[in-house]
């Protein structure tokens, strides 16, 4: 193998590809970024609207478990660059952190701009070359990349490539999935990329979808199961389903309900705070000349859009029947039908297969290619997870191309 200075071409200047640059980049490679937006980092800074959630501060085993069926392969690259080594990384950029009361961990300004800034600068500082505008067509007849560029387009050479273009959620900030056919031509196993930390359609009533749309659902709790541990906070009910950040963490098992039976349910317990025996008992008490609604408001505070959902899912007979009505406040069964397009989904599912990768996140089938970040087949609820796992994947595929180049394996 060639001696260093080597060059390497980084496609895709989020933050699995921006990670392995810095990495590359201290240990004297020629790093060159290659973006089909105009600026790096785009959904990178999406992200950060509303607060930059850079990571958690959970523990290391309750944090690998949030991976799911990843955990294991993701293991050794969390363990190594972790929700710790996140937070000491981002104060070495010259910006302080603080803990959230859910654990998550945030910016002390809570910006995203600022820390991409710095972070930018210490890139340029070492030599890294950014080129936005350039997106990727493939290789050619010589295994040389092509880009397409605004004066056409072009071909180069590297010693080695790092794909970073991540899955197929906001296409308009540059994750737009069109790596698959490139990758599906050299013969890369990919499994189906799907929402992730999505929506879902519902079909409401035109009633409840003019009057309540847009409206959230508070201080509730829900499940993927009848049976299944509730998870207490809140969504919003959309024009044609739900949303939002207790939806997106049930996203996973919701879609595989789907893609299983075409349909899935959401159990949503109105009034976590209350026993079903206190919801019976408040009911039980006599009302007198009031409407059931009346009653509800009055006994139990439900009324407005958690009022609306049970008219919605009870028939007349149900809701006035004490025993059904007190059991559907407890544990409202809502029917989902679909989850709504991947383009508006906050991540993806799916990817490059982990059994198609080798231990440095090289392509088997294609020498001196490797991947990072959401282009691999792992998913990650919100609330750090997803950025911090872009971060380690980055990080190792970087070392896993200085072996390369140095060793050739």
């Amino acid at each position: 193998m060639s001696t260093h200075p080597q060059s390497i071409a980084i496609i895709g200047g989020g933050p699995a590809g921006l990670m392995a640059a810095e990495v590359l980049s201290k240990a004297g490679v020629r790093v060159e970024v290659f973006d089909a937006m105009p600026s790096v980092g785009r959904k990178f800074l999406l992200a950060g609207v509303g607060g930059m959630n850079i990571t958690h501060s959970e523990p290391a085993e309750p944090f690998l478990a949030r991976y799911g069926a990843a955990a294991v392969p993701l293991k050794t690259m969390l363990d190594q660059f972790g929700g710790e080594a996140v937070r000491d990384w981002v104060h070495g950029l010259g910006i302080q952190t603080f803990v959230g009361t859910s654990g998550r961990v945030f910016p002390t300004e809570m910006k995203a701009a600022p820390l991409l800034r710095a972070w930018l600068a210490r890139l340029k500082a070492s030599g890294v070359t950014v080129h936005p505008r350039h997106r990727w067509l493939g290789w050619n007849d010589a295994k040389a990349l092509k880009f397409a560029t605004p004066d056409g387009e072009i071909t180069r050479q590297f010693d080695a490539v790092l794909l970073a273009l991540g899955g197929a959620s906001w296409a308009k900030l540059g994750s737009d999935g069109r790596w698959l056919p490139l990758l599906g031509d050299k013969g890369v196993a990919v499994a189906p990329l799907q929402a992730a930390n999505c929506g879902f359609d519902v079909g409401w009533s035109p009633f409840l979808a003019k009057k309540f749309a847009g409206t959230p659902l508070k201080a509730i709790a829900a499940s993927a199961s009848a049976d299944g541990v509730k998870k207490v906070g809140e969504f919003v009910v959309t024009e044609g389903g739900v949303e939002g950040s207790l939806v997106y963490a049930l996203s996973h098992d919701l879609r595989e309900a789907i893609n299983a039976d075409g349909f899935a349910t959401v159990y949503v317990d109105l009034l976590p705070q209350k026993s079903l025996n206190d919801v019976i008992a408040a009911l039980e008490q006599p009302r007198g000349a009031d409407s059931m609604a009346n009653h509800l408001r009055r006994k139990l505070k439900i009324e407005g859009l958690k009022a609306a959902l049970l008219h919605e899912m009870l028939s007349k007979e149900q809701f006035m029947d004490v025993n059904q009505l007190a059991a559907a406040i407890k544990s409202l069964p809502i029917k989902l039908i679909a989850p709504r397009p991947i383009d508006e989904a906050i991540s993806t599912a799916g990817g490059v297969r982990w059994d198609a990768l080798d231990d440095g996140l090289m392509l088997k089938v294609v020498p001196g290619v490797f991947v990072a970040g959401e282009m691999i087949d792992w998913e990650a609820p919100t609330g750090g997870y997803l950025l911090t796992a872009c971060f380690a994947t980055g990080r190792h595929a970087a070392g896993g191309m200085l072996r390369w180049l140095n060793t050739g394996k």
